[in-house]
């Protein structure tokens, strides 16, 4: 009995991981298209086409486009929101308040949550597929004892990053990957914690009339504004109340 239960150990030990056995086109086909995608953007420089000048000088034309064509309009913001987060593109403000220009306060938030919520998840995807699986085999005591950490605590820590945008996008989109968060998980805190930061600049768009007046289009800096700022502050530390009282139940008591 003893002697099979340790065959049976040792083969399953010995069989290679699903990681291992998955053909280098599909670990990292993913990944290497969305990097593609980002050279070229820059290669060939279409930032021009998607820049604060741009939306200033056609803000019209695009209001008459999108009343003619309100079907293929949506379509068309809504894929190109997806590949601007897919691609890691540093066009993510203009294009949200251009939503809000063209499709008003709700439907300008709505799409442009469920377009970066799906671009999102696919740079999890790439990043888990490529590198996740491998980083996590080769981490050390300290970095599984951080995995552990923010896996414990996913939904708090996740809903706080994208709350309050301490660190960039695309980066926020690929850590929890490499720290083995599940696909649920990332998909529902990405959903519902970009939703104020999005509401803000599709705002800043339902009014871009008065904004182009004085010049110039907004950047992340709209965050340091009191009325913005303390709202999204309030809702991160509201995320946090789970870590923290899961904190203080597990402490020791004193003797």
């Amino acid at each position: 009995m003893n002697s099979a239960t340790t065959g049976t150990e040792t083969e399953s030990t010995d069989r290679p991981s699903p990681c291992a056995r998955t053909s280098p086109i599909r670990r990292w086909g993913l990944a290497a298209v969305l990097a593609a995608g980002f050279v070229a953007f820059f290669a060939f420089d279409l930032g021009r086409f998607v820049s604060p000048a741009a939306l200033a000088r056609n803000c019209d034309a695009l209001e008459v486009w999108v009343d003619a064509h309100p079907v293929l309009s949506r379509g068309a913001y809504a894929a190109a929101y997806f590949l601007a987060i897919a691609f890691s593109l540093p066009i993510g403000v203009v294009l949200t308040i251009g939503g809000g220009l063209v499709f008003g306060l709700l439907e300008g938030t709505a799409i442009t949550v469920l377009a970066a919520t799906a671009g999102a998840l696919a740079v999890f995807l790439a990043a888990r597929s490529a590198i996740g699986d491998t980083l996590r085999r080769r981490a050390g005591p300290f970095a599984k004892t951080l995995e552990r950490g923010f896996r414990e605590n996913a939904v708090s820590y996740l809903l706080v990053l994208r709350l309050v945008p301490l660190f960039p996008f695309w980066l926020v989109n690929i850590v929890p990957a490499l720290l083995g968060v599940s696909a649920r998980t990332y998909v529902m805190t990405t959903f519902l914690g970009i939703i104020p930061g999005t509401f803000v600049f599709v705002s800043v768009g339902n009014g871009l009339e008065t904004i182009i007046d004085r010049g110039q289009l907004p950047g992340l800096e709209i965050f340091l504004e009191p009325s913005v700022l303390m709202p999204i502050v309030g809702l991160a530390a509201l995320a946090l109340v789970p870590v923290v009282y899961k904190r203080l139940r597990n402490r020791p008591p004193r003797p």
